[in-house]
């Protein structure tokens, strides 16, 4: 007992929820309140579950708006803190909802609104990274303004990153298998589908260097490319290049290697839906023989050795240059399993060790926590994703408990998950509200009571 109240109600008033009132909640789900409620009662520890209630809604409760755009139903989900969607983002940041559509319109007509506008944002642009709005506004961040660079109308920022383009696929594919629904797969989709293919091919870059240059007057190296914006030399070897990775960083080499395998599980994705669709098999032969092109090319060039041991390097040029290293931002070498862009076998197994470890420039090891970050936020700086993404690639109990222990322990009181903390000090902190990371932290809870239910029990 505690001064007369019970420890149960101690938690309680500890532990007041941090979500927007009801009526102030952006978008409500009652099979999304019904999870919350059940994965509650089977997480032991109350602080845990005071964070899993606040994180796992926020996407919902904060960052989507629904509206009509051209007589269908639209969704725009801004990242958080910076008024954008990103393309990545809002995938991921609707993703955890996903298996609840099927129990849900209102969740399914909030998907339908978000691959249309996908759709429409890439049929914009193919290179742009994150969209306004307003489809035929200005961008109003202050570091975009500047670009050299083709900036378009309804454009936020146009950093050309591959998985900006495998994001969308992921959704629109896990949609329609979870619900069979076709009503989003209309000629606005196939054609920006088509444009991802058309994008892939020309950043192989086998006939010259491709549309796309990208520089801005930045002190910071990561916000601009080498040679007049083209990135640094490659040798056209069937990969996909890129000039920005996840983080929205420039990349060192062109060839991100988890981009690329991500692009292969997207074009086999497209091929599938293409042709079961549309019955367009010819597209889907193409989307095949793409990422067999890619698939082989990063097999022969990504993979790095030490003796007999082999594992993935995070970018190479082709040329035999090769960068190990991983970034907390998703894809990643760690999150591979997760995204289907790898099987769990033992080169990932050796990777996932070696990125865990200082063999990583990127790996922080302090009196708060460990974990990967990455050049964004700079030295010292942890990403809870990094940790979320270490429980999410195993099934070792102990290792899941000291991941949970590390994200409860460095929320630094606010009940919400944080972009990167400080590896000595989680006063120390970026970002109060990434809705990508906090829904994320709400998709591990509730992957650990299917999966490892004692494993919440325990901590």
């Amino acid at each position: 007992m505690m001064g007369g109240m019970s420890m149960g109600a101690a938690a309680a008033s500890r532990f007041t929820s941090q979500r927007p009132p009801v009526g102030k909640r952006k978008f409500t789900s009652d099979a999304v309140e019904h999870l919350i409620a059940a994965t509650k009662k089977k997480i032991a520890d109350p602080e845990l579950a005071w964070i899993f209630e606040n994180c796992f809604p926020n996407t919902l409760d904060t960052t989507v708006e629904l509206g009509r755009l051209d007589g269908y139903e639209d969704t725009f989900v801004v990242t958080g803190d910076i008024d954008a969607m990103w393309l990545r983002d809002s995938s991921a940041q609707v993703w955890p909802y996903l298996p609840l559509t099927p129990k849900d319109e209102g969740l399914r007509k909030l998907f339908r609104g978000l691959i249309r506008r996908q759709a429409r944002c890439i049929l914009i642009d193919p290179y742009a990274n994150a969209f306004l709005p307003d489809t035929k506004g200005k961008s109003k961040m202050d570091w975009a303004q500047a670009d050299i660079t083709d900036m378009r109308p309804g454009v936020a920022e146009r950093k050309w990153e591959i998985d900006s383009l495998c994001y969308p696929v992921r959704l629109a594919h896990g949609y329609w298998q979870t619900t069979g629904d076709r009503e989003p797969f209309d000629e606005s989709w196939r054609a920006a589908t088509r444009s991802i293919v058309t994008t892939f091919r020309e950043q192989q870059r086998k006939d010259g260097h491709g549309p796309y240059q990208f520089q801005r007057p930045s002190p910071k190296p990561t916000e601009s490319q080498f040679l007049d914006g083209y990135g640094q030399p490659t040798r056209p070897v069937g990969m996909i290049h890129a000039m920005f990775r996840p983080s929205d960083d420039a990349t060192v080499y062109p060839f991100n290697i988890p981009g690329n395998l991500f692009a292969v599980v997207t074009l086999r994705r497209l091929a599938q839906m293409h042709g079961t669709l549309f019955g367009d098999q010819a597209f889907a032969s193409e989307a095949n023989a793409l990422a067999d092109e890619v698939e082989a090319a990063v097999e022969k060039y990504g993979v790095m050795h030490d003796g007999q041991d082999d594992f993935w390097a995070y970018e190479v040029d082709g040329y035999g240059n090769q960068l190990f290293m991983d970034d907390a931002n998703v894809p990643s070498l760690l999150a591979l399993p997760y995204l289907e862009s790898a099987k769990h076998d033992a080169r990932y197994a050796r990777t996932r060790q070696r990125v865990w470890s200082t063999a990583n420039p990127y790996f922080f090891k302090g009196t708060a926590g460990e974990g990967i970050g990455g050049p964004h936020e700079g030295l010292r700086m942890i990403w809870p994703m990094s940790i979320m993404m270490k429980a999410f690639t195993t099934d070792d109990s102990a290792e899941i408990r000291q991941c949970l222990h590390w994200l409860k322990t460095t929320h630094n009181g606010s009940g919400f998950m944080h972009e990167a903390f400080d590896q000595d000090d989680p006063k120390k902190f970026t970002r109060a509200w990434f809705a990508w990371a906090n829904t994320l932290f709400g998709e591990l809870i509730v992957h650990l009571a299917d999966k490892h239910p004692d494993t919440l029990r325990r901590v």
